[in-house]
């Protein structure tokens, strides 16, 4: 309608007829009669608030990467610093259901790219979305949260907290009117937005049923650069990775392989660094003897030289600090 008609005021002030020339009968008919008055007098207290914004196609602040995917937004509704939109972003995403290990290098790599003056753009959700958008505020850097209902509305209510920082530090958007309570529908669709904004999609961690894979497929559709980190051979939540991998994504183990990809020349802030280092201290023996797959108290005694006891001792002292796990059968898993 815009490359047709020029402008959203001569989208509304046009005919019923010149838009049913250009749209289905139904939506002609909907644009005809006006906008309903009760949405919009919403609108307008909204946007009277501080940092609150309403983008349109034909708004200078209206993202160009967008407007290079197919089916961009008509509408954006933001909220926060609307400069963010013009930094260089990597989309970081992941399983709501994620692991410790799953969020921690999240946040890590978050942080370690934030301080290399990347946008880091990704959903809210539970798991690795919201880690990564604490990683970026940790470090005083900037996010932006690409949201599936109203701004109005925060969904999970869990990040109620994380979404006013973000809209303090950051920026949240959203394609869907204020009101628009939270539809399963309507998470896909806000993904094709967290892909289009960035000029690459990290995915920390996911099972093959993660709806961050529908993303890595958006953003290798439109052209940007997929990258995927390894996990576990044993475990659910890397299979997604290993699979996106084995289709032609980038096997990520610090930021400086996304950089190198992607040919980003790093602008460091202060004291920044350009690698994300292990969890857990890689001089610690029993650690590096444990590793990430599920091993037998014995097979650790056999790598390590260590008696049982003294292993059983150390293994507590381990799942205590959050850096191992313990599993049926007696076995144990290093997650930090």
């Amino acid at each position: 309608m815009l490359a047709a008609l020029g402008s959203p005021e001569q989208i509304y002030s046009a005919s019923r007829q010149q838009l049913r020339d250009i749209v289905p009968d139904a939506v002609a008919s909907a644009i005809a009669s006006g906008p309903d008055p009760e949405q919009q007098a919403m609108i307008s207290a909204w946007l009277l608030q501080p940092g609150n914004h309403l983008l349109t196609l034909a708004d200078a602040c209206y993202p160009q990467s967008l407007l290079d995917i197919p089916n961009p937004p008509p509408l954006l509704y933001a909220k926060g610093r609307l400069e963010l939109l013009k930094m260089p972003s990597i989309a970081v995403v992941g399983s709501r259901n994620a692991s410790p290990q799953g969020e921690k290098n999240a946040e890590d790599f978050a942080a370690a790219l934030s301080r290399q003056g990347v946008c880091i753009v990704s959903g809210m959700a539970l798991g690795i979305d919201g880690a990564a958008h604490k990683g970026a505020l940790q470090v005083g850097g900037a996010t932006v949260a690409v949201v599936g209902t109203g701004l109005d509305i925060v969904y999970p209510a869990r990040h109620r907290a994380l979404a006013h920082q973000i809209a303090e530090q950051g920026l949240i958007i959203s394609e869907f009117a204020l009101g628009t309570p939270s539809r399963a529908q309507n998470f896909p669709r806000r993904n094709r937005i967290i892909s289009g904004l960035s000029q690459g999609c990290l995915v920390v961690e996911a099972s093959l049923q993660s709806g961050s894979l529908i993303t890595a497929r958006l953003a290798a559709e439109q052209g940007r650069e997929v990258f995927a980190i390894p996990g576990s051979i044993h475990s659910p939540h890397a299979k997604g990775c290993h699979q996106l991998i084995k289709q032609g994504a980038k096997l990520v183990e610090s930021t400086q392989d996304i950089f190198e990809e992607m040919k980003m020349f790093p602008k460091p802030i202060p004291d920044a660094i350009d690698t994300v280092q292990p969890a857990g201290s890689v001089h610690d023996p029993l650690l590096e003897a444990l590793g990430y797959d599920p091993v037998s108290l014995d097979t650790l005694a056999a790598r390590s030289g260590l008696t049982t006891e003294r292993l059983s001792a150390m293994l507590l002292v381990l799942e205590l600090e959050g850096k191992v796990t313990s599993l049926p059968g007696g076995r144990f898993q290093r997650i930090a």
